[in-house]
């Protein structure tokens, strides 16, 4: 999960039309297609989204590839956040659901020049809302590297708690990074004093 990215141009200023999946008051989550591959690839292929997520830049037909498989699985919800002008800002994702035991996992990731804004905020809140309030969620995870402060800010800001640290989780360029583990569990949700999307 990271806040810290650069995004490639703006393809999608002309879809001022599409379709939200889920609105909250600031921004829109919009279902991922394989149409938003390039607009994937670029953000994925920042060297610093890449340190902070683990990843490596993939090639423009593997991130196509990789969207395909995240429509095909049943157990993850894969969104674009859009601003009121449609302008996409980053990728927020629900994965690894499991409706038996009510767990999943957030995923976040949002473009450079949209950070400081509250817009990985809004839609993590939004889609924390959508866990807890259409689905029947109870426990709901995030991991991060320890020294990605941008993204443990935002997860505080919506509520999670840090649970622990996975030591030397995650093998990046040659060394092994610590993730921070956090959670937020229904009944803090329900505690929260802030306006749910809905009421957006």
């Amino acid at each position: 999960m990271t806040e810290d990215i650069s995004t490639a141009g703006n393809d999608h200023d002309s879809e001022a039309e599409r379709e939200l999946s889920w609105r909250a008051e600031s921004v829109g989550l919009a279902a991922l297609d394989t149409d938003d591959a390039e607009l994937m690839h670029g953000w994925r292929s920042d060297p610093v989204t890449a340190h902070q997520m683990g990843i490596w830049p993939r090639s423009l037909t593997a991130v196509r590839e990789r969207i395909e498989r995240y429509i095909d699985d049943d157990d993850r919800d894969d969104f674009l956040i859009l601003l009121p002008d449609s302008t996409p800002v980053g990728h927020v994702a629900l994965s690894g659901q499991n409706i038996v035991d009510g767990t999943a996992q957030v995923e976040l990731m949002l473009a450079a020049q949209h950070r400081g804004h509250g817009h990985g905020t809004a839609a993590l809140d939004a889609l924390v809302d959508l866990a807890f309030g259409e689905l029947p969620m109870y426990r709901l995870t995030a991991e991060t590297h320890t020294d990605n402060s941008p993204a443990l800010a935002v997860l505080a800001k919506s509520g999670f708690t840090k649970e622990g640290i996975s030591r030397a989780a995650c093998l990046h360029r040659g060394r092994r990074y610590d993730l921070a583990v956090l959670s937020l569990l229904r009944p803090e949700w329900e505690e929260l004093n802030r306006p749910r999307a809905w009421d957006a």
